[in-house]
């Protein structure tokens, strides 16, 4: 919901990053691996109940996957597969955080982290099946061009996932109730996805 607004902020800061990695001749897909690798830290740290050190893997994490598209824009190397890896480990990455909460206190987290894990199974599924029948359709992203895949926005996009896992952080006590209250919105954002995206499709193929 907020990305559309909040990606056109980044993209100065993004840039500057990328020109200084660009000078050292870094490759996009080793910043997404490499933010990957920092970002899985997360998962033991927040198992070991060290939550400060995991929000600084998490901010550390999302920095560099933002980093990465402005590098690969900046050197002229888009690909699809560097999208594939980007967008892979993504999933992974926001499913490893989830379960160290659920490691970190089980018997206080573990139902509400698998409520978690079980709404973005549907954000995730939704936003991919669908940019895979769009990549087939030709469709246009007007609001997201420089994404390798199209973006099918919702309630909860990127820029809501970061602030809910800032939150986890922040109130680990609490994350039983913020988990529950974002899986919620999460699974409102499936259901608009699946409506939005098969009618959209529909409307396409009727033309």
């Amino acid at each position: 919901m907020l990305d559309r607004w909040t990606m056109p902020l980044t993209q100065r800061p993004l840039k500057r990053f990328a020109n200084a990695l660009h000078k050292r001749r870094i490759t996009p897909d080793q910043v997404t691996l490499w933010a990957f690798f920092i970002g899985i830290t997360a998962l033991p740290l927040l198992a070991w109940e060290h939550y400060g050190l995991a929000l600084l893997a998490i901010v550390l994490n999302r920095i560099g996957d933002g980093v990465d598209g402005a590098l690969a824009r900046l050197s002229g190397s888009t690909s699809e597969a560097g999208g594939f890896l980007d967008i892979g480990l993504d999933f992974v990455f926001y499913a490893a955080v989830v379960l160290g909460f659920a490691l970190a206190n089980p018997a206080q987290n573990a139902l509400a982290a698998a409520l978690l894990l079980f709404a973005f199974i549907g954000t995730g599924t939704s936003f991919l099946a669908f940019a895979i029948a769009a990549k087939q359709k030709s469709l246009a992203r007007p609001n997201f061009p420089n994404k390798a895949f199209y973006y099918l926005e919702g309630l909860t996009e990127g820029t809501e996932t970061v602030l809910a896992l800032v939150l986890f952080c922040l109130f680990p006590d609490h994350f039983s109730i913020l988990a529950t209250l974002f899986a919620s919105a999460c699974i409102v954002t499936t259901a608009t996805r699946l409506w939005g995206g098969y009618w959209t499709l529909r409307r396409h193929e009727a033309d």
